[in-house]
């Protein structure tokens, strides 16, 4: 048997250190070396996530202590592994970027997001955008890779189909209405609460400009695409509904046939578009755990206008399960591998 590919997990406190962990420790090509925690350090891993008490004994390192591995995946606030990207590479052949920090192609556009220049700007363009619906055949090949923002991963899932066949006007208003979860507000927004899935009412997330948005445009292309995003009673989960007015009229047929062309070689995109049942339409529950991507449509009587839907997990597809998924084209595996899970229903 070949020898395990060694991985260690930058800032792996959060959720999404927690999703990579319960991914990594049970992989059968790679093997966990360190995960950190400025904060932790010295704390056993099952401290802050107890879902894998009696699967792992890791503890927490500081950074400082980190030592060279095949593989480093940084899961750090959004700034931070920018700052540090130069010590990363040192340490590692690959590296992965979950944060915002890599995404973009282009030092305006990220300043303009953000609200603040970039700290790395010549390094922008050797990172490939860790979509593998999008750039799987780069994935492979490359040493860098970004994360992908969850809201932005539900919308260009939602819209590739069309943008690919080319039914939409790049520069026409396309709304992407996204329902969220309230864990995508991250670990220290539920500091001092043990639920967060009581974490109260229906609120405004993000009415408009959110953040995505970049790279929502920088995927498909679509010049004037906006988002909103609202975060609603639910723990895990997106769900976007594009609102698309069309160049010309289709058919449920037309649009069997781009979904099929667009995601046929992509294990994870299931399209759900049923007649009958209780989940006609996609639904982020079914998909909770998993890193699934169920896309959808419904279309107007006069065929000019289609709502497309997809929903994920927000910290699987939207985050760690995407990371993994890459980190298996990036070192040649099974792209599948230590991600194939069964939904969960009732959720």
């Amino acid at each position: 048997m070949s020898q395990p590919i060694t991985v260690s997990i930058v800032g792996g406190s959060g959720y999404v250190g927690g999703e990579l962990l319960r991914l990594l420790i049970q992989h059968p090509g790679f093997e966990v070396q360190q995960v950190t925690s400025e904060r932790s350090a010295g704390k056993a891993v099952r401290t802050l996530h107890p879902q894998l008490r009696g699967w792992t004994d890791l503890r927490f390192s500081s950074m400082e202590e980190l030592a060279p591995v095949d593989l480093l995946i940084a899961a750090l606030p959004h700034g931070e592994a920018a700052k540090r990207i130069d010590q990363f590479e040192s340490m590692a052949a690959r590296v992965i970027d979950c944060s915002a920090d890599f995404r973009l192609d282009d030092a305006a556009a990220y300043e303009a997001t953000y609200g603040a220049a970039h700290p790395a700007p010549e390094r922008l363009g050797q990172f490939v955008y860790g979509l593998p619906e999008a750039n799987r055949g780069r994935i492979e090949d490359a040493r860098f890779v970004s994360g992908v923002g969850c809201n932005a991963t539900a919308s260009n899932l939602a819209l590739l189909p069309f943008v690919r066949a080319g039914f939409l006007d790049p520069s026409e208003r396309t709304i992407v209405d996204l329902k969220v979860g309230s864990s995508e507000a991250g670990r220290s927004a539920s500091a001092g609460s043990h639920h967060p899935e009581r974490s109260g009412v229906v609120r405004s997330f993000a009415p408009t400009g959110h953040r995505h948005v970049a790279e929502v445009r920088q995927v498909t292309g679509l010049t004037a695409v906006d988002l909103t995003v609202t975060s609603v009673e639910l723990v895990r989960g997106a769900l976007a509904t594009a609102h698309l007015w069309l160049r010309e009229p289709v058919t449920d047929k037309d649009l069997w046939g781009a979904f099929r062309e667009s995601y046929g070689a992509d294990p994870f995109v299931r399209v759900v578009h049923d007649r009958g049942g209780a989940y006609r339409h996609p639904e982020p529950r079914l998909v909770a755990g998993t890193n699934h991507a169920d896309v959808g449509w419904q279309i107007s009587e006069d065929g000019r206008r289609v709502v497309a839907l997809c929903a994920i997990d927000n910290l699987m597809k939207g985050a760690a399960g995407t990371a993994v998924q890459c980190a298996n084209l990036m070192h040649g595996l099974e792209e599948r591998t230590s991600l194939e899970t069964i939904g969960l229903h009732p959720a």
